[in-house]
């Protein structure tokens, strides 16, 4: 198994990005991956990464832009639709590499991107596959998971960042992980130690974004786009689910043309760490032996 830090472009910026290649002389099938809210490569994607390329299979891992090791100005900006044109840009650098088989391209998300993995596969051609995992999938459910004054508090600072972003090189920020009633985007009781626990030890990984993204959560509805997807598609949805609602996401699973979801019963953050991990990295070698073969 090889390792190289690569990047792609993405707009006017790069994306930082890891490609994992396994051992073997034919392209293998790739893996794009990117993390949820907020979140970089380094927090534990490279875990899943290793345990797909020990069985065969290549995986691109990126940053979007303004996050971690990639461009963009200013830090910290998450962007919905920018969001989506990192993705739709990784999978076009994915499918043009001669390293990997670009014809046999698997996106794979998680919380926040698992959302975003949907929706690229319903709007970008050549996918071959789709993995997602705890997805974020209906904006007004998740705005409503917050603590009520937790609610008010990252509106307040919503206000305050789009109303002084005429004066401003740095946005006012807003944390994405608090406990019930503190000004953050995740607040169930659940949260800090589960954010903080996919944190490498002693880093210093930013914990917030542009506050003006509090507005754009309840806007979002990538569930919807399961219906538009002909590829097959693993979904593990978990049940004690605090931050991304499963309600929802299960009624749009129901639209899949080539679905296979798994139902666990666990937490949002679980699924990272853990004898949940083993398990969820076990489902999705399963389904990704059935379906792309090494």
């Amino acid at each position: 198994m090889m390792r190289t830090e690569i990047s792609f472009t993405s707009g006017s910026d790069t994306c930082a990005a890891w490609l994992y290649l396994p051992e073997g002389d034919s392209p293998a099938p790739v893996i794009v991956m990117a993390h949820g809210l907020g979140a970089v490569r380094s927090m534990r994607l490279d875990a899943f990464a290793e345990r797909y390329c020990q069985q065969g299979y290549a995986c691109l891992v990126f940053d979007y832009r303004h996050f971690g090791d990639s461009t963009g100005e200013p830090r910290q900006l998450l962007s919905i639709g920018r969001q989506l044109e990192d993705w739709a840009n990784a999978v076009r650098f994915a499918q043009q590499d001669d390293r990997v088989d670009g014809r046999r391209v698997i996106v794979w998300g998680s919380s926040f991107s698992g959302g975003h993995v949907l929706k690229t596969a319903a709007t970008v051609t050549g996918i071959a596959g789709v993995m997602s995992q705890c997805p974020f999938t209906n904006g007004i459910a998740s705005t409503l998971a917050l603590h009520p004054l937790s609610s008010l508090k990252v509106s307040a600072l919503a206000i305050a960042d789009i109303l002084t972003m005429p004066l401003r090189k740095t946005p006012v920020m807003v944390d994405l992980a608090g406990n019930p009633g503190d000004a953050a985007l995740m607040t169930a009781h659940d949260v800090m130690e589960g954010y903080n626990g996919i944190k490498p030890e002693g880093s210093d990984i930013p914990g917030y974004v542009a506050a003006r993204f509090g507005f754009a959560i309840g806007q979002y509805f990538p569930g919807s786009c399961m219906a538009r997807i002909d590829v097959p598609v693993l979904l593990l949805a978990c049940l004690n689910d605090t931050v991304a609602p499963v309600k929802p996401t299960l009624k749009y699973a129901k639209a899949l043309k080539n679905g296979t979801v798994h139902e666990l019963q666990t937490g949002h953050f679980d699924i990272y760490r853990g004898e949940w991990f083993d398990k969820v990295v076990d489902l999705q070698l399963d389904w990704l032996k059935a379906h792309f073969p090494v």
